[in-house]
């Protein structure tokens, strides 16, 4: 073991290092969390994996002070069409290209290791943030006051032990944290292989266009995705009785590209056959040991939410992490993270099951409850963020679980920034007298035109925000109001922006 007698101690530690990890960390880091990142890879991946992001996750990046950083590595998407072998048109998934409420653009299209070095070179701006990388955790021992966290750093066979006020695995599907915790997993039933195969174009081929494609061939279903840059996407079925080794060979790779691109157009980056699961953790918490990302939810990448739900998890998590390390909250405060956040993304990965299905159906209409079919027209489909499941309520639960918007400043900037990530009460004014004791900021329509018109849109004389943007807590008069200051006046237990 170590040298020294007395192991390193840490608020925090979080096993993985992805995206999931690295934005948990900056949150972390913004709320002055000791904080240790152990991370088995000695580099970010090279190759593509996630390829999406929404506004939602945008509006995270900004919280943590990097959405600048990002932007310029980005594309946004007009949307997702679905169409049958004949390349008619099914089903329109457009999405606008003009801010969301969000302040952000609904979605974006990025290369997943440009996202990681901005994400991993954020952390350098804590202090109280450390990254190590080839280090393999290898057992997690839980006791009244911590846990003991003990790992081999591969790139000199030494074994280290550290101490943890809490264990975070962002550690994938095979996540170690997860077999400690011993939770089993609940089987959404969605399980396929399908051959993902990336390529870098040599010439334009502006034919392909900017829409993601869903081919609804009940022969072989496919999907294409443009990229950033050169970059191109296909992600094709693999049939029962083919060879998982066979089919990603070079020549059957192009052999099934051959419909849409050539060896003369582009070359290959990468084909690899991986097997869609659709699978949530039934546990993801045991007392100081807790899961986000991959660890505890895997889905079907048809709505690409599979990075945005694992950057929602650290959102929800970080803040209340903090709360109960820096500001004296019960711990208890952690299980509102399962009961919130489980249900949300079971949702979306059911939706993007049913979106599985229709890819492989050619009875569309009959498959899709969300979509309005029109004549002679293929169907729209809205798709509806999911509310959080329940937790953390202030009174009235009418806008419980709804995401809070943005709004831009009279001064142009964003309010998100002037609020850091920490609670904020929206008001008309601030002429209470008890505002100013409850140490948390306060945006009224003095500050933003757009608070007053949306308070009075939902009949409230007052709403708080939580750290991550959800509502918390609602008044609908002076009444209601006292008592939603009642609860917030110090003592505080929220962290405020570092």
């Amino acid at each position: 073991m170590q040298d020294q007698s007395v192991p390193e101690d840490f608020d925090v530690v979080i096993v993985g290092r992805g995206p999931v990890g690295a934005t948990l960390a900056n949150l972390l880091g913004l709320c002055g969390v000791r904080t240790l990142v152990l991370e088995r890879e000695a580099r970010t991946y090279h190759l593509p994996r996630a390829l999406h992001f929404d506004d939602e996750c945008m509006r995270v990046f900004q919280t943590i002070g990097l959405a600048e950083a990002i932007l310029p590595h980005v594309i946004l998407s007009p949307g997702m069409l679905f169409l049958d072998a004949d390349g008619k048109m099914l089903l329109d998934w457009s999405r606008p290209l003009t801010l969301t409420p969000m302040g952000w653009n609904l979605s974006y299209r990025f290369h997943q290791p440009n996202l990681e070095d901005v994400l991993i070179g954020g952390l350098a701006r804590w202090p109280h943030v450390t990254l190590r990388n080839r280090c393999d955790v290898f057992a997690l021992d839980q006791d009244e006051s911590g846990v003991r966290v003990r790992y081999e750093d591969l790139s000199n066979g030494k074994l280290t032990e550290v101490r943890a006020g809490y264990v975070i695995g962002c550690d994938g599907a095979r996540s170690i944290v997860r077999r400690f915790i011993g939770s089993g997993m609940d089987d959404l039933g969605f399980h396929e292989r399908w051959l993902v195969v990336d390529v870098l174009l040599k010439r334009a081929r502006d034919d392909l266009g900017d829409y993601s494609l869903q081919h609804c061939d009940v022969r072989r279903p496919a999907t294409y995705v443009r990229g950033t840059g050169t970059r191109r996407r296909w992600e094709i079925t693999i049939l029962p009785d083919e060879d998982s080794n066979d089919i990603a060979q070079p020549a059957r790779v192009w052999e099934l590209l051959s419909r849409w691109i050539t060896p003369e157009d582009a070359e290959l980056e990468r084909a690899a056959v991986y097997t869609f699961h659709s699978v949530i953790a039934q546990q993801w918490r045991s007392r100081r040991l807790l899961l986000a990302g991959d660890s505890a939810h895997q889905t079907p990448p048809f709505l690409g939410q599979g990075m945005c739900a694992g950057i929602r998890d650290a959102a929800n998590l970080a803040w209340k992490l903090a709360s109960v390390i820096r500001d004296g909250a019960a711990p208890d405060l952690l299980d509102t993270y399962q009961s919130e956040r489980q249900p949300h993304v079971r949702e979306f990965i059911e939706l993007a099951i049913r979106l599985g299905g229709l890819i492989n159906t050619k009875a569309i209409e009959a498959g899709l409850a969300t979509g309005e079919a029109r004549e002679n027209a293929p169907v729209k489909l809205e798709v509806k963020k999911p509310l959080l499941g329940s937790g953390l309520v202030l009174g009235d639960p009418t806008l419980a679980g709804h995401l809070a918007p943005q709004f831009m400043l009279k001064d142009g900037s964003r309010g998100d920034d002037r609020i850091g990530y920490s609670h904020v009460l929206l008001v008309e004014n601030a002429v209470h007298p008890a505002l100013s004791q409850t140490g948390i900021s306060i945006l009224t329509s003095d500050d933003a035109d757009g608070v007053g018109p949306w308070l009075r849109e939902h009949g409230l004389t007052a709403a708080l925000i939580r750290p991550d943007r959800y509502i918390r807590g609602i008044a609908r008069n002076d009444a209601e109001l006292d008592r939603l200051i009642a609860v917030i006046a110090p003592p505080t237990h929220v962290p405020s922006a570092a």
